[in-house]
């Protein structure tokens, strides 16, 4: 098994009028998050991987909508139970942030293994459901406009 990168994206899913989509994990039942993942290889641009990750968590071409960098990054503890999954001795990764804007609402496609449900809901209570800091700050940023997404 090829060792994950300590890089990911974090990419908000969200609408016009600040509807966010959320999925609940598949390994984490009640668990709320957007689209995140890591970088496959390390030359692969952040930009790729998060409409990478866009399409295979949910379906979603990365031409139905507008992705856009925020240029927030976040550096964070990795869970115990998951450093296993990287290098023996990584302990930090840094997530990247990207906006993806939809004109409106639409339907999604899972990826079974990885996700078993998702909600659209307006950023304030997107935020609240979010088990993730990071995600949390993020979709604050978006909903009081301090990213342009």
């Amino acid at each position: 098994m090829a060792h994950k990168l300590p890089v990911s994206v974090l990419v908000v899913v969200h609408t016009a009028e600040l509807d966010v989509l959320l999925l609940e994990r598949a390994s984490r039942p009640g668990y709320w998050q957007s689209v995140t993942g890591s970088l496959d290889r390390a030359d692969e641009p952040l930009e790729a991987a998060a409409a990478r990750e866009l399409e295979e968590e949910t379906g979603i071409a990365a031409g139905e909508g507008r992705l856009s960098p925020w240029n927030v990054s976040n550096t964070f503890e990795i869970y115990p139970q998951w450093r296993h999954r990287f290098l023996p001795g990584t302990v930090h990764n840094t997530e990247h942030v990207f906006g993806f804007r939809l004109a409106h609402r639409i339907g999604v496609r899972l990826a079974p293994e990885e996700h078993v449900a998702f909600e659209w809901l307006p950023w304030t209570l997107a935020a609240e459901r979010c088990f993730s800091w990071s995600n949390r700050d993020a979709i604050r940023m978006l909903g009081e406009g301090a990213v342009l997404s």
